[in-house]
């Protein structure tokens, strides 16, 4: 399976965001952190995602009898490079967004049913809005957008950080005219 086919799945994005920011888990840290999806599942697409090389190995440990492993990410491998995302299909692109959107709905979700989980005081933000953009404009904002996200992207967790789910979505609503 190729790194893209891995990634269009919503449970393994969902596994990719559990280990985002340097994060080293073991299955069932990963388990406890989606308890939603059945262990079973983790465990497999833990599996396919280990086989893929979008997980390694960070470490091992006995554990009563049997080894425990502790998984990291490989930074190199989470990411749709340029030529893969233009060789995809209009229907790769369907089934992307659709594990984006369900893996995202998931996500949230799981964020509610925490008990405590207040979305005013956590600053929940799902606001969206039409900008009549040219080409060089959006890829300005788009510039824009990726150096932001660029300079937090190597935050690591730390006291007062906590993991935020961020999804930035843009296409044309219509036909230019």
């Amino acid at each position: 399976m190729d790194t893209l086919e891995l990634l269009l799945h919503p449970v393994r994005l969902r596994l990719v965001y559990a280990l985002s920011g340097g994060r080293v888990r073991t299955t069932a840290e990963l388990c406890a952190s989606l308890p939603d999806v059945p262990k079973t599942t983790v465990y497999r697409h833990v599996g396919l995602l280990a086989e893929g090389g979008v997980l390694e190995v960070a470490g091992e440990q006995r554990v009563r009898g049997a080894v425990e492993r502790h998984y990291r990410l490989r930074r190199d491998r989470v990411t749709v490079d340029a030529e893969a995302g233009a060789s995809m299909s209009p229907d790769d692109h369907r089934r992307g967004f659709a594990a984006a959107m369900a893996a995202l709905h998931a996500e949230f979700n799981a964020y509610l049913d925490r008990p405590g989980a207040d979305p005013f005081a956590d600053r929940i933000g799902y606001r969206q809005g039409v900008f009549w953009l040219s080409e060089d404009e959006l890829t300005e904002v788009i510039g824009e957008l990726r150096a932001v996200f660029a300079s937090r992207a190597g935050n690591r967790p730390a006291p007062g950080r906590a993991p935020r789910l961020v999804s930035m979505i843009q296409f044309p609503t219509e036909a230019e005219g």
